[in-house]
């Protein structure tokens, strides 16, 4: 994780098993410019490709990341 140089959006539900996986690794991409951790409130792993309303999140969430950084 140390390696990414670049901007670094990570997007998890609040409720999945990894969770705390994600947050470490979020926590040591020490070198990542404008790193952001996003969080589907409520939303499992599963629930964040299937439930409209964590998807609209998602998606909403990556399309305001790439206007903004590709």
């Amino acid at each position: 994780m140390d390696l990414i140089h670049q901007p670094l959006l990570m997007m998890t539900g609040n409720k999945t098993d990894t969770y705390y996986m994600i947050d470490e690794a979020f926590r040591i991409a020490t070198n990542a410019k404008n790193k952001e951790l996003f969080l589907i409130d409520g939303a499992t792993h599963i629930q964040t490709y299937n439930v409209p309303e964590y998807v609209q999140q998602a998606v909403g969430k990556l399309d305001e990341y790439y206007k903004n950084y590709l």
